[in-house]
């Protein structure tokens, strides 16, 4: 840290200037006492912050770099004053954006001592936010004196939408009975292709047809006979035409929960699940299986916002990308049913959608009840299964902890994930 000194009372070096004149001009014991006293105090105050800027230290830790909703995050303050002077006040402000993380404080530090604190805060929503940097002014007892660190150190902190325990929602099994082929294995699908479709971020460089690429001076990758059997496609509805809500009662914060916890169930179970979102860009994570696809589906989660592209499009556009015996997962508060033409060339290829409608109206939107009733009766006579998501489905979750399982839980009835048990020491990871 790089300590300021600043001087706050400007009319020191006038009254000592003035003081030195009438010296001069009018020779006065009392105008000697009063500069000698002047400058005395002056220089002890000086001292004193000099002694308080090389002396003050500062660490800021925390347990972990991400997060999920409902996790409690732990930062711990570590300040130490080497020198002799003591810290009659000490203002510390921390610029964290985390919301409802408070770690500025006032105290005092005593000439060579030290202090440590903990601060604690839940994390209430998703994204990723900065912890730091932070900033300490002290100064001398007189207020002569004022001395500014800054602490640069900072921390990125990703936290992740929460997993919660969703009704029975029954997944389409990909094909129908009797359609597709058995999973293709690994040389299958390295030699078997069916065409070839434009590169989408996300897809393997290994899949890549070099020839037609560089035919056509663009970027395609090759489609295989087979999709594997039992893959789950989860297509999250971010158009911002579609939502209703705001912030964390809002539907597309609750998409994105269902969209986790339902990617987490699948893969729990052994599934590939990819996710297709599009907010500022797209977001293509093709199926995978595995703890890894697991953090790849909730970082990706943590970040997505809303965006200006119909769930439609969407569709169109992954089209190409899964078979016959692929499971395709549609959420989207779009219930005016401006999608279901896009899913009809996916019936016809036998890949039956499963459809979660979230319900606009609950969420405080002005939607004619008639609209939802329609989408469902076609999506019925479709022979889609489909389920209607409302915002009371989510009021009440039993926030599950993510990485930080050495906690246990409470959830108040609002919803609020409150820790019990006693702190625990765990490994402590300094800002930089």
């Amino acid at each position: 840290m790089k300590p300021e000194l600043r001087l706050n009372n400007r009319l020191l070096p006038i009254l000592a200037a003035l003081l030195i004149v009438l010296q001069l001009i009018m020779p006065y014991k009392g105008w000697v006492i009063l500069l000698v006293a002047l400058g005395g105090a002056w220089l002890i105050c000086w001292l004193w912050a000099l002694s308080l800027a090389r002396g003050l230290a500062f660490t800021r830790e925390m347990r972990f770099g991400w997060a999920q909703v409902g996790d409690r995050l732990e930062e711990r303050f570590t300040l130490t004053n080497d020198g002799p002077a003591p810290a009659p006040w000490i203002e510390i402000t921390d610029h964290t954006t985390l919301p409802g993380a408070h770690a500025s404080r006032v105290t005092s530090a005593g000439g060579r001592d030290s202090l440590r604190w903990y601060v604690e805060a839940v994390c209430s929503r998703r994204g990723v936010f900065t912890l730091g940097p932070t900033t300490l002014r002290t100064g001398d007892p007189f207020g002569i004196y004022t001395v500014t660190l800054q602490d640069p150190a900072t921390s990125t902190l990703m936290v992740m939408p929460p997993i919660v325990p969703l009704p029975v929602i029954e997944v389409s099994p990909g094909g129908r009975a009797g359609e597709g082929r058995p999973r293709a294995n690994a040389l299958e699908r390295t030699v078997s292709a069916a065409g070839v479709r434009d590169y989408l971020p996300g897809d393997s460089l290994h899949s890549i047809h070099w020839p037609t690429s560089a035919r056509r001076d663009s970027l395609f990758v090759r489609l295989f006979d087979s999709t594997p059997a039992g893959d789950w496609w989860i297509f999250l509805d971010m158009d911002w035409k579609a939502q209703a809500g705001h912030g964390p009662d809002s539907t597309d914060e609750h998409g994105v929960i269902i969209a986790a916890s339902l990617a987490d169930r699948g893969l729990a179970a052994g599934k590939a699940v990819g996710l297709v979102a599009h907010s500022d860009q797209l977001l293509w994570l093709p199926p995978q299986a595995g703890e890894g696809q697991r953090w790849e589906i909730l970082r990706a989660l943590a970040l997505v916002a809303r965006g200006a592209r119909p769930l439609s499009e969407l569709l169109a556009r992954a089209r190409p990308s899964f078979r016959q015996l692929a499971s395709v997962i549609i959420i989207t508060p779009a219930v005016d049913g401006s999608w279901l033409e896009a899913i009809l060339p996916l019936l016809q290829r036998g890949v039956i959608p499963t459809v979660l409608l979230l319900d606009t109206i609950s969420f405080g939107k002005r939607t004619a009840p008639e609209q939802l009733k329609a989408t469902i009766g076609m999506l019925t006579e479709l022979g889609v299964a489909h389920y209607v998501i409302t915002r009371d489905l989510l009021d009440q979750p039993e926030v599950r902890p993510g990485h930080q399982g050495q906690w246990d839980w409470l959830t108040s009835p609002h919803g609020k994930a409150i820790s019990k048990g006693p702190r625990r020491d765990l490994t402590w990871k300094a800002l930089s």
